[in-house]
């Protein structure tokens, strides 16, 4: 796992200076402190830093084939590397290293463009080819390791964070108001835009080629919902095969590999299947909170632990580590996310870190098999719908009625959803158009923002991953979500916030191949009554104990609502009713003041006030300052 960057200057007479690719190593040194490495040719430069996983002594970066006519620099895992080795041997490519890396190259000589759909595994990587004079970058199918890049009038820059462009004088962070409103959208950036104009994100599944001052994106792998007809016992036998193989092949690894546990069904099922591949004890990691109101998941984590004998660690954080690590949390982030169990995530991977360099989540099951509530929630008011046809009206109001009633929140939300086709309301399983920020931007926003305001552009990734799935409605929700919600939220945060900590995360569950396995399942076999992932669950009861297999599935509970209300409270008056703040002109100040003041008496707008919190700390880390420098152990002001 490493940090990657680079720059081709379009004028073959032109140069790079190497100090440039060191300034932008620089910045991407806590991606790999174990080393780094710099090959600069004429108008091409590249630059890498290293965390040595496999191949220790020799696999140093960048790396050429044998006539030093290609190179390469990669962040990532090949998993499938040996097997690959052993077939580009016989056809008579030396090798000078034992690395996945050195693979890759002779992979591309044989294959060109098309490397990349024999490569299984996590990558993003920069290629070039000199008797081509052409730069070749490709990030895996899934988005588990990310890659920007910046295209301008005389030259393309990349690297696998953002910060790094910013090295390159002719790259000012700049904000695109366009982007802010698809922020705040779906808080979190779908499509291949960032929060910064000009900057672009290399998107899963897709490659780019500069040739001769030009560029060209090319999509090479989708996830494709075609049913395979099988039965539920032949697709779960083969499910239990595919889990097996792929655990197996993401404990490859020179150095030490240990697991995260959430108490849920993946990651205990992940630690299962290791244990059971393992010769020795495994490592695992926990974390919980200092609120003795709060739902702890270290019992459930125990529990897996005792189960497979690993050495747990856990460690409990409170809301003074909450607020201090937030500069960090969006200097490392980059993009802004309203993700707060980001932040634990870095610190579990800062104690994790003592012991192992790689670990490995159940991330991704619930974007496979349909874990979450919302996607059986949705698929029964759709069933409903159908089954009402012109009496929808009549169930909304009962939906209505319901919460009124109850209290409960869910119902009240669900409401709109019967009378509203599909895909006019599903943006993510995190947003829809009842969203505060999409419901209320014309009172929220100032005139002058409203007026730059087009909804319809906000919402487009989801537009246009609906658009291109013809399957049932379990399945398109699934595709919408592989397409934005998974790479532009979960795994960002993966990567940076482990990568803050030079630590690698591996996601067996995100394996392409598993993937495909489960796109090509009816909706059937992942939604069944009202039970979500059906047949994983139903594969995986051997390993998981009753208790976890049972529990009622929930996100990671990091108690910041309570903190905004109560600890945060004031530090978050002063960041966003500050003059610097409002002068940016996207707020109107009476709104945020409102805003603040419903919250602190109800706890019903936290993720909105969390992420006008990360998009003001965004502004400020990357135009306020610097850029380039360190910002770590800077506070955010501290609690008040």
């Amino acid at each position: 796992m490493c940090g990657i960057c680079g720059k081709l200057q379009f004028d073959p007479a032109g140069s790079v200076a190497p100090s440039l690719v060191r300034d932008m190593l620089g910045t991407l040194k806590h991606r790999g402190p174990d080393g780094d490495g710099v090959y600069v040719s004429g108008n091409v430069g590249l630059g890498h830093c290293r965390l040595s996983i496999i191949d220790l002594d020799s696999g140093q970066q960048p790396l050429a084939n044998e006539d030093g006519s290609i190179w390469i620099v990669f962040n990532g895992e090949i998993y499938n590397y040996q097997e690959l080795r052993r077939e580009l041997v016989s056809q008579g490519h030396q090798f000078r290293t034992q690395s996945d890396t050195e693979v890759i190259v002779h992979l591309y000589e044989e294959h060109g463009e098309d490397c990349v759909h024999r490569l299984r595994g996590m990558f993003a990587f920069a290629i070039w080819d000199g008797r081509r004079r052409r730069l070749f970058l490709a990030r895996d199918r899934v988005g588990i390791k990310p890659l920007y890049y910046r295209l301008g009038k005389t030259g393309l820059s990349f690297a696998s964070e953002i910060k790094a462009l910013f090295v390159d004088s002719e790259s000012e962070p700049e904000v695109d108001p366009a982007m802010v409103d698809r922020f705040l959208t779906y808080f979190y950036m779908p499509g291949e835009e960032t929060l910064f104009r000009g900057i672009k994100k290399v998107a899963p599944g897709h490659h780019v080629v500069v040739e001769n001052g030009r560029h060209k994106v090319t999509q090479y792998w989708d996830l494709q919902f075609h049913v395979r007809p099988r039965s539920f016992g032949e697709a779960r036998e083969e499910l239990q095969h595919l889990l097996e193989e792929t655990v197996r092949l993401h404990m490859i690894s020179d150095v030490p590999v240990g697991f995260l546990l959430s108490g849920g069904v993946d990651s205990t099922a992940m630690l299962g299947l290791a244990s059971a591949q393992s010769d020795r004890p495994l490592n695992s990691y926990t974390l919980g909170f200092s609120e003795s109101n709060v739902r702890d998941e270290r019992p459930y984590a125990r529990l897996a632990a005792e189960t497979y004998r690993s050495i747990h660690h856990d460690m409990t954080i409170s809301a003074k580590d909450f607020v201090d690590f937030l500069p960090r949390y969006v200097w490392h982030m980059e993009e802004p996310v309203c993700e707060p169990p980001a932040i634990a995530l870095y610190y579990v991977s800062r104690l994790a870190r003592q012991d192992v360099k790689v670990l490995i989540s159940g991330e991704g099951g619930d974007e496979a098999f349909a874990g979450y509530q919302t996607y059986r929630n949705i698929l029964w008011i759709e069933r409903l719908k159908r089954a009402c046809g012109p009496m929808t009206g009549v169930l909304r109001r009962g939906a209505e009625v319901a919460g009124s009633l109850t209290g409960l929140s869910g119902f009240s939300k669900y409401a709109p959803y019967t009378t509203t086709a599909f895909e006019k309301y599903y943006y993510s399983r995190t947003s829809d158009p009842w969203r505060f920020f999409n419901a209320r931007f014309r009172e929220f926003y100032s005139p002058e923002f409203v007026a730059t305001v087009d909804k319809e552009q906000s919402a487009l990734p989801t537009s246009s991953a609906i658009a291109n799935c013809n399957s049932d409605v379990v399945n398109q929700m699934l595709y919408v979500d592989t397409k934005t919600w998974l790479p532009d939220d979960l795994l960002v945060k993966a990567d940076k916030m482990t990568m803050a900590n030079g630590l690698e995360l591996r996601v067996p569950l995100l394996d392409h191949k598993i993937l495909e396995f489960a796109a090509a399942l009816p909706g059937k076999f992942k939604v069944r009554g009202f039970t979500t992932k059906f047949i994983a669950k139903e594969t995986l009861k051997s390993l998981v104990p009753q208790q976890i297999l049972d529990r009622k599935k929930t996100g990671f509970p990091v108690p910041y609502d309570s903190w905004m209300r109560g600890e945060l409270k004031g530090w978050l008056q002063d960041l966003l009713l500050d003059r610097t703040t409002v002068s940016r002109g996207y707020f109107q100040k009476s709104s945020v003041e409102g805003l603040l003041s419903v919250n602190a008496s109800t706890g019903k707008y936290a993720k909105e006030i969390f992420s006008l919190a990360t998009l003001e700390l965004m502004h400020r880390q990357f135009n306020a300052r610097t850029v380039g420098s360190s910002v770590e152990g800077q506070s955010a002001g501290g609690i008040r």
